[in-house]
C-alpha cells in the first residue's frame, strides 16, 4: 500500500512477473522502499516446487516481511480430500516445506493461521472459504508496521532525552565543581609557596654547615681528582717543562670548574630531599586540578601548570645549575681570582700533580660556606617569588575565563532542564503512548481506588498481559503538568525493576477522556493491595512496620543510586501488598538532580526546611523518611503536635525552619528516636546517608523484636 497525494489513500497491487522474467527478490526491493507490503503468494499445486523453495529461500534472505500463502483450491473430489486431510488434523505437505523453510511455526493450525500473538506472521490458506484471513493478516502487516514505526520514535525520543539529561549533569557538575577547583588551586599553590619560603628562609644556617661538611667530606675526593685530571685544549709537556701564562690560567679555571661541578652535585643531592616531600604532598591533585581547568577552557598552552613547575623547580634549579651569569659562579670566580694572586712563582711553573693538588688545595680554602648559603637561598627566594607572582597573575586570567565560560553553561543549563528536555520528554510519552494502544488497545477503566492531587486511581482487570493493574488518569491543567508527567514517566519507564518499586506497565493517551471534554494521560501501573496510611489505621505489628521501614529505605537507596531524588516521601506513595511488604510509587516529584529547578514541592510535613531556599539534594528524602518514620514508630496516622497546631501551610513552613519537629512519644525506643533526630536534623550536611541508616534500622529491628518475642504479655507499643 502507498500513501497517495492530499487525504486520498489508494491501493496498489503489484503482480510479479513470471519465474525467469525477473527474480521476485528485485521486484521487492523496488516497492519496499515507497511501499507498505502486504504479500501474498499463490501456490498451485500441493507442494512447492525446487524452484519455489529457492525463490523463497531468496526472499527469507533478503526480507523479514511476513507472506500470506494460498493454495489455489482445485475442484471435484481433490477439493473433499483436502478437506479430508484437514479434518484428521493431519499437516499438509504444503505446511510442512513452509515449516522447514522458516515462514511457518509449529504453533501455527492446521490452516496456517498464527495464534493470538498480535505480531504479524505468515499465514497459510488452503480452501477459498478461509480467503478472509487475508483482511486479518493485512491489518496485522499494517500494525506491526505502525508498532514498529512508533517504537522506532520512541527510540529516538529516550536516546535524545537520555543525551540532554546526562549533559545536564555534566553542566551541573561543572558549574558546581570548576569554582570549587579554582579555590582549591590557589589555596594549595599558597600553602606551596609558604612551605618553600619557610624551606628557604630557616635553610640558610642548616645549608652553610652542610656545604663545610661536603667540603670536609668529600675534601681528598677533590684533592685526588683535580691532580689526576687531564685537561683540555692544554699541551701539558710531558718532561715536566714549564708552560705559559695563558695555559696556567686556562688549567686553574678547569680546577675550579670541577670543584664547583662537584660541590654543587653533593650540595644539591641532600638540599633535594628537603623539598621532596612537597612534592608528593602537593603536585598529583594540583597539577590534576590545573589541567582540569585548563582543558575545560580549551588553553592549548599550559601557561598557569608551568608556573606551577617553576615553583616546585625553583630550589631545583638554583641548587643543580649554576649558569655563567649568576652570582654564585661570579662569587667563585672572584674566589678563584684570589688564589691565582696567591700562588706565587718567580717564573712560570710546571703542570705537576703537586702542583694541581695545591690549586685544589687553596681553591676548596678559599671558598665561604656562608656566602655561598646566602647566595644559593637568596636566588632560591627570588626565583620563588616570580614564579608566584605569575602563576597568581595566569590563576586570574583563567578564572576569568572560567566565570565567562560558566555564565553560558548556566544559561543552557536552564534551557536543558526548562525547554529541551520537556519537549522531548512530551514526545516520548506520546510515541510511547501510541506504541502501547496500538499494542494493547486502551485499557478499560474499572471501580475508582482513591483520588489526588492531579489524578483518580482506577482499577483495571487486565492490560497487556498483566492483571490486575492500577490505573491513575492525570489530566494535566497546563504545559508545566505535561512536562512533569512527561518526564515522570521517562524516568519511571527508564529504572531498571525493583521489587521496592512500583511498576509501570505502560502509557496511553486518551483523546476523549470525559467525553470528550478533556485529554488525559493513563498510567498502567502495578496493583498492590494497600497504602501505609491504610495499613497504619488498621492496625501493623512492631515487625511489619519495621520491615517497610526498611523496605522504604532500599527503595530510596536504589532511586538515589540511579541519580534520582523522589521528593515527596510520605504515607500515601509507600504501597504494601498482601505481606506487607512496601513499594515506593508516585514519582511525579522524582527527578536526577541536575534536573531539579529549585522548585518547592513534596507534602508540607515531609519537607525538610531546605526546600524553601530553591537548593537542595537527595538528603531531603531522607528528612522525609525520618518523619514517615515517627509515623511508623507510633503505629498511627495522628499528626505531631508541632504540626497539628499550625494553622496554615505557610505557618507549618515557618515552624520547621525554625526547627520545630516531631515530639518524642513515650513509646519510642531511644535509639529510634535518636535515629528519627538525625534523619530530620537542620543541617543537610549532618543527616546520615542511608547506607548507614539501613544497617541500623536492621540493627533495632532484630533487637526490638527479640526483646518482644521474649515479653509477650507486654503490649505493642511497650514493646516499641
Amino acid at each position: 500500500m502507498s500513501p497517495r497525494s492530499g487525504c486520498r489513500r489508494e491501493v496498489d497491487i503489484v503482480v510479479a512477473p513470471c519465474q525467469g522474467l525477473r527474480p521476485t527478490v528485485d521486484v521487492l526491493g523496488d516497492l519496499v522502499n515507497d511501499f507498505l507490503p502486504v504479500i501474498t503468494y499463490a501456490v498451485h499445486k500441493d507442494e512447492l516446487s525446487e524452484r519455489d523453495e529457492q525463490e523463497l529461500q531468496e526472499i527469507r534472505k533478503y526480507f523479514s516481511f511476513p507472506i500470506f500463502f494460498f493454495k489455489v483450491p482445485k475442484l471435484g473430489s481433490e477439493m473433499i480430500d483436502c478437506s479430508t486431510r484437514r479434518m484428521e488434523n493431519e499437516r499438509s505437505p504444503l505446511h510442512r516445506q513452509l515449516i522447514d523453510l522458516g515462514y511457518l511455526s509449529s504453533s501455527h493450525c492446521n490452516c496456517g493461521a498464527p495464534g493470538q500473538d498480535t505480531k504479524a506472521q505468515s499465514m497459510l490458506v488452503e480452501q477459498s472459504e478461509k480467503l478472509r484471513h487475508l483482511n486479518t493478516f493485512s491489518h496485522q502487516v499494517l500494525q506491526t508496521r505502525l508498532v514498529d514505526a512508533a517504537k522506532a520514535l520512541n527510540l529516538v525520543h529516550c536516546h535524545c532525552l537520555d543525551i540532554f539529561i546526562n549533559q545536564a549533569f555534566d553542566m551541573q557538575r561543572d558549574l558546581q565543581i570548576t569554582p570549587k577547583r579554582l579555590e582549591y588551586t590557589r589555596k594549595k599553590e599558597n600553602e606551596l609557596y609558604e612551605s618553600l619560603m619557610n624551606i628557604a628562609n630557616r635553610k640558610q644556617e642548616e645549608m652553610k654547615d652542610m656545604i663545610v661538611e661536603t667540603l670536609n667530606t668529600m675534601k681528598e675526593e677533590l684533592l685526588d681528582d683535580a691532580a689526576n685530571m687531564e685537561f683540555k685544549d692544554v699541551i701539558v709537556p710531558e718532561n715536566g717543562e714549564p708552560v705559559g701564562t695563558r695555559e696556567i690560567k686556562c688549567c686553574i679555571r678547569q680546577i675550579q670548574e670541577l670543584i664547583i661541578s662537584r660541590l654543587n652535585q653533593a650540595v644539591a643531592n641532600k638540599l633535594i630531599s628537603s623539598v621532596d616531600y612537597l612534592r608528593e604532598s602537593f603536585v598529583g591533585t594540583l597539577e590534576r586540578c590545573l589541567q582540569s581547568l585548563e582543558k575545560s577552557q580549551d588553553v592549548s598552552v599550559h601557561i598557569t601548570s608551568n608556573y606551577l613547575k617553576q615553583i616546585l623547580n625553583a630550589a631545583y634549579h638554583v641548587e643543580v645549575t649554576f649558569h655563567s651569569g649568576s652570582s654564585v659562579t661570579r662569587m667563585l670566580w672572584e674566589q678563584i681570582k684570589q688564589i691565582i694572586q696567591r700562588i706565587t712563582w718567580v717564573s712560570p711553573p710546571a703542570i705537576t700533580l703537586e702542583w694541581k693538588r695545591k690549586v685544589a688545595q687553596e681553591a676548596i680554602e678559599s671558598l665561604s660556606a656562608s656566602k655561598l648559603a646566602k647566595s644559593i637561598c637568596s636566588q632560591f627566594r627570588t626565583r620563588l617569588n616570580s614564579s608566584h607572582e605569575a602563576f597568581a597573575a595566569s590563576l586570574r586570567q583563567l578564572e576569568a575565563g572560567h566565570s565567562g565560560r560558566l555564565e553560558k553553561t548556566e544559561d543552557l543549563w536552564l534551557k536543558v532542564r526548562k525547554d529541551h528536555a520537556p519537549r522531548l520528554a512530551r514526545l516520548s510519552l506520546e510515541s510511547r503512548s501510541l506504541q502501547d494502544v496500538l499494542l494493547h488497545r486502551k485499557p478499560k477503566l474499572g471501580q475508582e481506588l482513591g483520588r489526588g492531587q492531579y489524578g483518580v486511581v482506577y482499577l483495571c482487570d487486565s492490560w497487556g498481559g498483566h492483571f490486575p493493574c492500577a490505573l491513575k488518569s492525570v489530566v494535566p491543567p497546563d504545559e508545566k503538568h505535561w512536562n512533569d508527567l512527561a518526564l515522570e514517566f521517562h524516568y519511571m519507564r527508564s529504572l531498571p525493576k525493583h521489587e521496592r518499586l512500583v511498576d509501570l506497565h505502560g502509557s496511553v493517551i486518551d483523546y476523549n477522556y470525559g467525553g470528550g471534554s478533556s485529554i488525559a494521560v493513563l498510567l498502567i501501573m502495578e496493583r498492590l493491595h494497600s497504602d501505609l496510611y491504610t495499613g497504619l489505621k488498621a492496625g501493623l505489628t512492631l515487625e511489619t512496620r519495621l520491615q517497610i521501614a526498611l523496605d522504604v529505605v532500599e527503595g530510596i537507596r536504589f532511586l538515589h543510586s540511579q541519580g534520582l531524588v523522589h521528593r515527596d516521601i510520605k504515607l500515601k506513595n509507600v504501597l504494601l501488598d498482601k505481606q506487607n511488604r512496601a513499594k515506593i510509587t508516585d514519582l511525579g516529584f522524582c527527578k536526577p538532580e541536575a534536573m531539579m529547578s529549585g522548585s518547592i514541592v513534596g507534602t508540607p510535613i515531609h519537607m525538610a526546611p531546605e526546600l524553601f531556599t530553591g537548593k537542595y539534594d537527595n538528603s531531603v528524602d531522607v528528612y522525609a523518611f525520618g518523619i514517615l518514620f515517627w509515623y511508623i514508630c507510633s503505629g498511627s496516622v495522628r499528626l505531631p503536635e508541632a504540626f497539628e497546631r499550625c494553622a496554615s501551610k505557610d505557618h507549618l513552613w515557618n515552624n520547621v525552619r525554625r526547627g520545630a519537629r516531631p515530639e518524642r512519644l513515650p513509646v519510642f525506643d531511644e535509639e529510634c528516636w535518636q535515629l528519627m533526630e538525625a534523619c530530620w536534623d537542620g543541617d543537610p550536611s549532618q543527616r546520615p546517608l542511608l547506607g548507614i541508616v539501613q544497617p541500623m534500622l536492621q540493627g533495632i529491628m532484630d533487637r526490638l523484636c527479640k526483646s518482644h518475642s521474649e515479653r509477650p504479655n507486654r503490649g505493642l507499643d511497650d514493646s516499641t
